[in-house]
């Protein structure tokens, strides 16, 4: 592939995943670095994370994605730190007119009303509860969280409305909340889903150069577990012919660690990614891109990603197939279940408010 005319140089971008801040696909104009045609050499500063705020109006997302096991999302952050190359989430920052490149994981946005604006959606007389997935788009306990603590506030809503909620995330951070998600778990109203894509520590760097190592992600399984909170690996996204080999080591590691459930699904790379993945495989694993490009698409009909309800997670043909088949049977092996079992919607509440009038009964 060229070399994209928005590349940053490694020493601009260490910790990234990307290496290009490429226009999205919504944008008539690129924005290149020029030299200011003055003759003195200048300083090439590393990137820094900025944030900025957001104040939504509505922050449920609804969903209607057949293949999809819930069907509401909400999303504390906009663009993730964590940086990781594969990101689906990734083409998302092109709706702010900002690059699924290096901006969505440096040009964060954070949405510091969260919490307030989930309390008066959950008091909607018209709203009917059912779980809510945080964590599907970007990750709520990404590095941001330790200060702003958005997440923390939109469970402190949910755990007083007594509302159930599925929560996915790389990040150990997480166990910060080991308070909240306690309480939560005793009543069955929360399940975590914890994504490990390797063991291999200098992998885990290179792809996921923001997120705790896989070992740091096994102990946080077993906290959380030690804590009475139902837990499931997520080995995702299966990479062919990079992570496939891992499969079911990843399995026992995380059946070791406690977890009692597990679930996968294979690389994507829609729209933006795709470059971004191959300039990435490009710079890290060039011999090995030429098996990992094909078997995508032999997966996908020929295609680098289709996204085919029911095909676009995990792909179809002989290779898909075959990965299904091999994590099935380590997972039946290993005595993990395909999920764990649903969470409880009964018990939602409102909870009364200063001045409610409240119920004799």
């Amino acid at each position: 592939m060229t070399q994209s005319d928005q590349y940053v140089p490694p020493e601009q971008r260490r910790g990234r995943g990307a290496q290009s801040r490429d226009s999205g696909r919504f944008e008539r104009l690129r924005h290149v670095d020029e030299p200011d045609g003055w003759d003195i050499p200048e300083e090439t500063p590393t990137l820094r994370t900025e944030v900025s705020e957001e104040h939504p109006r509505s922050l449920i997302n609804y969903i209607r994605s057949p293949d999809l096991s819930f069907d509401r999302t909400i999303n504390p952050y906009r663009g993730c730190e964590h940086g990781c190359i594969y990101c689906f989430a990734r083409p998302s920052h092109a709706w702010l007119g900002l690059s699924p490149g290096l901006d969505f994981e440096t040009r964060l946005v954070a949405r510091p009303d969260a919490a307030t604006v989930l309390d008066r959606e959950l008091r909607a007389k018209r709203y009917s509860v059912a779980p809510i997935a945080i964590g599907t788009n970007t990750d709520p306990y990404q590095p941001i969280e330790r200060d702003r603590m958005i997440m923390r506030g939109c469970l402190s809503v949910l755990q007083a409305f007594r509302h159930p909620v599925t929560i996915a995330t790389k990040g150990t951070l997480i166990e910060r909340d080991i308070d909240i998600l306690s309480g939560m778990a005793a009543q069955n109203l929360v399940r975590v889903g914890i994504t490990i894509t390797t063991l291999n520590a200098d992998l885990n760097r290179r792809m996921e150069p923001r997120v705790p190592s896989p070992a740091r992600r096994l102990a946080t399984i077993s906290r959380l577990v030690d804590a009475g909170i139902p837990v499931r690996v997520m080995v995702s996204p299966i990479v062919p012919g990079l992570t496939d080999a891992e499969i079911e080591a990843i399995l026992e590691a995380a059946r070791d660690a406690g977890a009692q459930a597990a679930t996968w699904a294979m690389l994507r790379l829609p729209l933006e990614v795709a470059p971004l993945w191959e300039a990435w495989m490009d710079e890290h694993f060039p011999d090995r891109k030429s098996r990992v490009m094909s078997k995508l698409r032999e997966m996908h009909a020929g295609k680098i990603y289709d996204a085919e309800f029911f095909k676009r997670v995990r792909g179809e043909g002989a290779y898909a197939s075959l990965i299904a088949q091999r994590f099935t049977k380590a997972r039946k092996r290993l005595g993990l279940k395909g999920n764990l079992p649903p969470l409880d919607c009964a018990a939602f509440r409102p909870p009364p408010r200063a001045g409610d009038q409240l119920s004799l009964f």
